[in-house]
């Protein structure tokens, strides 16, 4: 989708000079209230059909976006959008929010040809067929559902100085990493998005390749049940936390890639901090802390997962034998993520005791989602797997809500005094943060992974190696 499809703005990975990058839009602005955002659009940007990208098609795809993306909700805050010329897009908002991070997101923020979204809004199947409607330096030249998808340079791109090298990019698709890792060290592709962890070692030795690794949004938790007891008392999930063996968990759950959380943000998303406090193992601590909550006898709990995650099945029995060392007998139970979600779901008094679950950012801002969407208060469950409910945490998250989009160190510091609560209140434990890990062939030079587009290879900046 990066490859075809742009954005108003991309954001840039962590540690860059600028924040963001001018994608469909070369400058933009907001209020001192962060209530109105005004994005100017280059005059140079096309449709791959040919249609100008305008204020109009802008305001279009966001409409759209709006009324029916996956996504629509990452533009909750918009009150209006209004174009006061062709190249000027004016957004208005209920309340101050940080445009600039929901216009660059992966998900339900891509610009659209407006021929397409208004046939698409008559026939929901009819991106089916692999039609292209973006602006990006790649179009989709051919595509066979399944199995191959070829793009091919778009010649009429406005980014002249950042042009592809290479002019047909064709990508084989195969859902088994293995497979993928075979094609890859056989010479029969150039690139591969994904390898075996396991075997990602192996190749880092391998003169072929160079193994590289980077941030990423995703990390794993480990939700515990706050409706009920015991899990409703604070000092046994205090013991559950010292009790959980994180380095080995990063170890053989990550192969090595990843890094103990501070919290549920991840590493390199907003509001991440390394100030958070976090747990580390400690048996006796753990015991000790179970016995003050009258549990010296040990407890029995229930533990849910998701059968299709690898990562989650390596571990898991990690966090079983090690709480099994200071008396709590864990029965692991094994689903396919939706099963495990519907059931945690339906009624938080005879759900699982422990939900471990993998989890990411709709776009780069976790206080918004992470930190709220995961243990704000809330009547029905969705993703807030704890059931956890403190009207002093919520007061905190919803004031930095406020502040992201006019004050982002303001908005920062109340985030960070959120996640000190989650730390002494331990509604979960907070495993690790997933590094993104890329196996680059000798042969070639390929851009730094960028965490807020966990899903795309950008192949434009690909190049031969020198």
């Amino acid at each position: 989708m990066g490859n075809i499809y742009e954005p108003l703005l991309w954001k840039n990975p962590e540690g860059s000079a600028e924040e963001f990058k001018p994608a469909i839009a070369e400058s933009w602005s907001s209020s001192e209230d962060g209530k109105a955002w005004t994005f100017k659009i280059r005059s140079s940007a096309t449709f791959h059909d040919g249609e100008p990208v305008n204020a109009a098609a802008v305001k279009a795809s966001i409409d759209a976006a709006r009324e029916r993306a996956a996504a629509s909700f990452i533009w909750a805050p918009v009150e209006s959008v209004e174009t006061p010329d062709d190249s000027t897009v004016a957004i208005n908002l209920k309340y101050a929010a940080p445009i600039d991070l929901v216009a660059s997101s992966t998900y339900g923020a891509w610009i659209v040809s407006p021929k397409a979204l208004a046939a698409s809004a008559k026939d929901e199947k009819y991106f089916d067929a692999g039609i292209d409607a973006g602006s990006g330096p790649y179009t989709v030249d051919s595509y066979k559902p399944g199995s191959e998808i070829v793009l091919k340079k778009f010649e009429a791109h406005w980014n002249k100085e950042e042009a592809p090298h290479f002019d047909v990019v064709d990508i084989s698709i195969t859902p088994d990493a293995v497979t993928a890792q075979q094609m890859l060290t056989a010479g029969e592709v150039d690139y591969a998005t994904s390898i075996p962890l396991e075997n990602a070692k192996t190749l880092a030795n391998d003169p072929k390749f160079t193994v590289k690794d980077f941030n990423s949004p995703f990390n794993f938790l480990a939700m515990f049940n706050t409706s009920r007891a015991p899990l409703n008392d604070p000092e046994v999930r205090r013991a559950l936390s010292y009790a959980i063996p994180y380095k080995e968990i990063i170890d053989v759950g990550a192969q090595g890639y990843g890094t103990q959380s501070h919290g549920p943000a991840p590493r390199g998303i907003f509001p991440y901090s390394q100030d958070v406090p976090q747990y580390s193992q400690d048996l006796e601590k753990a015991k000790q802390l179970l016995a003050s909550a009258g549990h010296a006898d040990g407890l029995k709990l229930t533990l849910s997962y998701a059968s299709e995650n690898p990562a989650e099945a390596r571990f898991v029995p990690l966090i079983k034998d090690a709480f099994a060392k200071i008396g709590v007998e864990v029965e692991v139970k094994a689903q396919l993520f939706n099963q495990q979600w519907d059931a945690a779901k339906a009624d938080p008094a005879t759900a699982q005791d422990i939900f471990v679950l993998y989890y990411w950012p709709t776009y780069s801002d976790a206080g918004s989602d992470n930190l709220t969407t995961l243990f704000r208060s809330s009547e029905k469950p969705s993703f807030n797997l704890s059931y956890w409910k403190s009207p002093e945490y919520d007061k905190l998250v919803d004031k930095a809500a406020t502040l992201t989009g006019t004050d982002r160190a303001a908005a920062q510091d109340l985030y960070e005094q959120a996640m000190d609560l989650l730390y002494k209140e331990a509604p979960a434990a907070f495993l690790y943060d997933a590094r993104g890990v890329s196996v680059v062939p000798a042969g070639l030079n390929v851009s730094q992974f960028n965490e807020n587009y966990p899903f795309t290879v950008f192949f434009a900046s690909m190049k031969p190696a020198a």
